[in-house]
């Protein structure tokens, strides 16, 4: 008796479709779309394995949780058949109907059928028709896509809020849901935010003040106090202390003013997800939409406070712009800042963690490093680095290239024997079929000595791949020492550090609690690894 094929359900409720139930359960639609292929398979003598299933997930991605691990367990061979109610329900994409439908399920040898629009990978005479669904489809998509756009424009510059969260210091209001109206304890934050600011203090010195006051973030007062189910990307899991760019954006958010501006971010397209900033010009701002929390002087204040503020430091910066964006602190590896003296003229005299300077001493240590010793410390380094890395004698370099080589011999070797194996294994292969057809063995033997050398033979293929790949990197670390060789030549007696050199020489610095400096060049590897501490 032949055996049973297995089938997978595959099921998907668009975000287009309205008949839900309450979220997170089984839409009505989703429980059809069951029974439907239930009987489908039950009525060909098909076994059903696995029930995939996406709720609220457009048909024009492929990175739908259900889709993604339906795909996966293709690759593993859990089933021959996909049974979807029809081709749309699978997808939405041309694209994705072109490389999945038609490329990777039949290279897996699995059969994708339609129940309701007769699609069927395995009929070659309608692949045409499921091409042109497929346009149609995707043309749908488009069309959905611009008139909800048109909608969406319409009511932007109509006024209305259409962001899914509020700023911070504004809720929605109960009665009308694309209006803002006033949080009280929010707002007076937000008001202390911009004293603060016309006070003196700067942003990372105003986000440490409302950190020790033991005020919530944004994010934390959404979820904690308001009880929104609320998400931000860019928030450090175990963060609780304001942040610069969140002062930032507040002292910059022309919302506190009674303006409603939107159309900052737009997709790429209906078929990409990303979203990319708009230019200035293509924002929709509608005024006085809502209460005020800062009055339009406050503001303006503000503005012209940074404007002063971000002049002297794009000055300074000018003058003092050697190691900038290569310091990293050795004990957190989180950036380090401009550090200023607190007494005379307040120039510039080095840098200090970022994170102690914005977090304080519960986050990281004060640690710091003179720019001046800094610069003396790597133009000594990088001279000493130039006569080693040139000396015929140094015995490092030496044992380096003859450890390399061996290296690359012994793989050379590895790669032989593993490819004599796939070769004899291949021959099994061969053999065990002409058994098979000479009925000497079984078809359950068979399939069974044909899974083994297949699991052994990509083995070794695995370990093919590794060794292959090692030659390459030994390769191409022979050539980038060869490379370092004659760039350092430049290097031996140079007396001025220059922005070009230290950029086109070092990877980047850290600086560590005890004063000392990690220099990491770009010529560094696993092999050749000189790490140069020197005291700042």
């Amino acid at each position: 008796m032949e055996e049973k094929k297995k089938a997978a359900l595959y099921l998907r409720l668009s975000k287009e479709d309205q008949d839900k139930l309450r979220k997170g359960d089984d839409s009505a639609s989703i429980q059809n779309q069951r029974l439907l292929l239930t009987d489908y398979a039950l009525e060909r003598n098909l076994e059903i394995g696995e029930v995939y299933s996406d709720d609220d997930e457009s048909g024009l991605f492929d990175t739908r949780p259900g889709f993604e691990r339906m795909l996966r367990d293709a690759r593993l061979g859990k089933f021959q058949i996909i049974l979807a109610k029809s081709q749309s329900r699978f997808s939405r994409n041309m694209e994705h109907i072109e490389k999945y439908l038609h490329h990777d399920l039949i290279n897996l040898g699995i059969r994708f059928i339609g129940v309701v629009d007769g699609a069927d990978t395995a009929n070659r005479g309608n692949k045409k028709s499921r091409q042109i669904n497929g346009l149609v489809n995707e043309w749908y998509c488009e069309d959905l896509s611009n008139n909800i756009r048109s909608a969406f424009r319409a009511k932007m510059k109509a006024g209305q809020f259409l962001g899914s969260s509020c700023p911070y210091g504004y809720i929605k209001d109960p009665k009308d849901h694309n209006h803002l109206v006033i949080d009280e304890y929010a707002a007076n934050v937000v008001r202390r935010i911009y004293g603060l600011y016309l006070q003196g203090h700067g942003k990372a010195k105003i986000g440490r003040i409302l950190t020790e006051d033991g005020i919530l973030i944004p994010s934390h007062y959404k979820r904690e106090v308001l009880g929104i189910r609320y998400h931000n990307s860019r928030e450090l899991e175990t963060t609780r202390n304001w942040s610069y760019q969140t002062i930032h954006t507040i002292l910059n958010n022309e919302v506190y003013l009674g303006h409603v501006v939107q159309n900052k971010h737009s997709n790429l397209s209906y078929k990409d997800k990303r979203h990319v900033p708009q230019p200035k010009e293509k924002w929709i701002k509608v005024e006085n939409r809502h209460e005020p929390i800062i009055d339009a002087q406050l503001f303006s204040q503000v503005q012209e406070r940074q404007k002063i503020r971000t002049k002297a430091v794009r000055n300074e910066r000018k003058e003092n712009s050697v190691f900038s964006g290569l310091l990293v602190c050795g004990d957190c590896k989180h950036t380090m800042v401009r550090m200023y003296d607190r007494r005379g003229k307040h120039g510039f005299i080095g840098y200090c963690c970022k994170t102690y300077k914005t977090q304080g001493k519960q986050a990281c240590t004060g640690h710091g490093v003179n720019y001046e010793q800094l610069k003396a410390a790597v133009l000594k380094s990088i001279k000493k680095e130039a006569r080693q890395i040139l000396t015929p004698n140094d015995i490092r370099e030496l044992d380096s290239a003859e450890y390399t080589g061996s290296l690359g011999a012994d793989y050379r070797a590895q790669i032989c024997q593993v490819e004599k194996e796939i070769g004899q294994k291949s021959k099994y292969k061969k053999l065990t079929y002409q058994n098979y057809l000479d009925e000497v063995i079984s078809r359950t033997e068979y399939r069974a000595y044909v899974k083994e050398l297949d699991e052994e033979i990509s083995k070794l293929q695995g370990k093919l791949d590794h060794l292959q790949m090692r030659i390459k990197e030994q390769a191409e670390l022979e050539s980038e020492n060869q490379i370092w060789t004659e760039q350092f030549k430049n290097y031996i007696n140079i007396e001025e550090l220059t922005r070009e050199v230290v950029l086109e020489l070092i990877e980047k610095i850290e600086v560590n609690g005890d004063g000392s400096i990690n220099i990491f060049y770009r010529f560094q590897n696993p092999l050749v690894c000189r790490t140069d501490r020197n005291k700042s």
